[in-house]
């Protein structure tokens, strides 16, 4: 049996790259180097054999003494299969550890004075039983949670008795081991060593593995149900359509999902609106919540989110402005040539963030046409909004969407109504505004007229920052 062949002190050494042959194992090898075809083709007798040694760094073309490990392994080649390209494929069998004394030659191929290195048990005590037990209890642990190895390898190791080959079998087995940790267990002669060394990098093995298949099972838990609602999904369309009966919510959040995209919002606005959309696409028509995304969606792209009518500021024409508020205004001097005044500076400042201009005067003196002029004068829409009598503060910053009928402010219900973000606003009688247990309005509207905050004015029912109109 090739178990018995006694090693040799002088051996013919096959240095490999990233192998490591263990003994009792089998290796199939593709040999393609020039010293290492030499090597093969000079193997003379029945017992044709070899050492095998793992190289220090695979990219070493020719190796020297130093590039190679000290301990290799002793093996048998059993058969020799050339290949078209020239490469030979040996199957080579692992006999026994072995460590090189000295490299006698490099040419023609590597020859080395080795001397056997057997396996060191120590005392064959309980703890070596257990670690033997415990080893192939992990190893079998392993190769079931395992897809890369085979079941009946739990049979071949559970039939090895001797714990210098079940560490010797588990080490050449586990694909998880690097070379380096391959080779150190190749050089330990201990056995106990060597089991306590397999035992750990199998718990850690094992670890691993249960962790990835905890994660796969929640995931295929997680596909399953994305299927099971899928079909459900599709049953439900299919049972409503024998009905007569038919499902148009998929084509309102298409049509939904459009208009956000053609509304050009900011993007803060834009991810809100994916988020709602998504909320949406989950929920039943008939449940009271769709309804309430649905209406926010579509508050949300009716809005101008950069749809502008005005001339540019830039381009007002001064004496147009001054023919059109005569036009419309008998007298009045004062308050016409202070309108001028804002317009020419806002000309010559452009990005000039412009104070508010207040009218004040008794009823039907001309304050709300003068707003109407205004607005003629540099071709923008206007809004009127009434706050006489007003009392609650929501009415300006809008209601929060927890609540059943809630709407925007007057604000953004005013320049939706405008359908241009760049509207002249006339707050009328602002003298008026009441103020009860619901807030103060008038407090509010401190972020509406400040033209440092109300770049970003945020309505509590859209929840997002909308520049309103300087």
């Amino acid at each position: 049996m090739a178990e018995k062949i006694a090693i040799p002190n002088q051996l013919p050494v096959l240095p490999v790259r990233d192998t490591v042959l263990f003994p009792g194992a089998v290796l199939p090898l593709t040999v393609g180097r020039e010293s290492s075809l030499a090597l093969i083709s000079g193997l003379q007798g029945d017992d044709k054999v070899l050492g095998v040694v793992a190289q220090h760094d695979p990219r070493v073309e020719d190796p020297a003494a130093a590039d190679l490990h000290k301990v290799g392994t002793f093996a048998k080649v059993h058969k020799t299969v050339k290949m078209p390209n020239g490469n030979v494929v040996i199957f080579l069998e692992g006999l026994q550890r072995f460590q090189i004394v000295e490299l006698l030659g490099l040419k023609p191929y590597l020859q080395a004075q080795v001397e056997p290195m057997p396996d060191i048990f120590g005392e064959q005590d309980s703890e070596l039983e257990a670690l033997h037990r415990n080893a192939a209890d992990l190893f079998r642990d392993v190769v079931g949670h395992s897809p890369q190895l085979s079941d009946d390898l739990q049979q071949v190791a559970a039939n090895i008795d001797d714990p210098g080959r079940l560490a010797d079998f588990i080490a050449g087995t586990l694909p998880s081991l690097s070379t380096l940790v391959r080779q150190e267990l190749l050089e330990t002669a201990s056995v106990r060593k060597r089991l306590e060394s397999l035992i750990r990098e199998l718990s850690k093995e094992l670890e691993v593995l249960e962790l990835r298949s905890k994660i796969h099972e929640q995931v295929q838990e997680q596909v399953s149900q994305n299927q099971r609602e899928y079909l459900l999904r599709e049953q439900m369309k299919a049972i409503q359509k024998e009905l007569g009966e038919h499902d148009d919510s998929a084509a309102e959040i298409d049509e939904l999902r459009k208009k956000v995209e053609d509304a050009a919002m900011t993007a803060e606005a834009k991810k809100e609106c994916e988020r709602e959309l998504k909320r949406l696409a989950k929920m039943t028509p008939a449940s009271a919540e769709y309804m309430v995304s649905r209406t926010y969606l579509e508050w949300m792209t009716a809005l101008p989110w950069s749809k502008s009518t005005g001339t540019k500021t830039e381009e007002i024409d001064i004496k147009k402005a001054q023919d059109i508020l005569n036009e419309d205004h008998y007298d009045l001097e004062k308050v016409k040539e202070r309108i001028l005044d804002y317009l020419a500076v806002k000309k010559l400042q452009p990005g000039m963030k412009g104070p508010i201009l207040c009218f004040v005067g008794p009823p039907g003196v001309g304050k709300t046409s003068l707003g109407k002029s205004i607005a003629r004068a540099m071709g923008r829409k206007f809004v009127r909004l009434a706050l006489g009598g007003m009392h609650d503060e929501a009415e300006i910053r809008g209601h929060r969407r927890t609540y059943i009928g809630a709407l925007p402010g007057q604000i953004i219900q005013g320049l939706k109504r405008a359908e241009a973000n760049d509207p002249v606003c006339m707050l009328d009688e602002v003298d008026k505004l009441g103020r009860d247990f619901r807030g103060d309005p008038s407090a509010a509207l401190m972020e509406v007229l400040d033209p440092e905050q109300n770049s970003t004015f945020r309505d509590h029912y859209l929840d997002v920052p909308f520049d309103c109109p300087k």
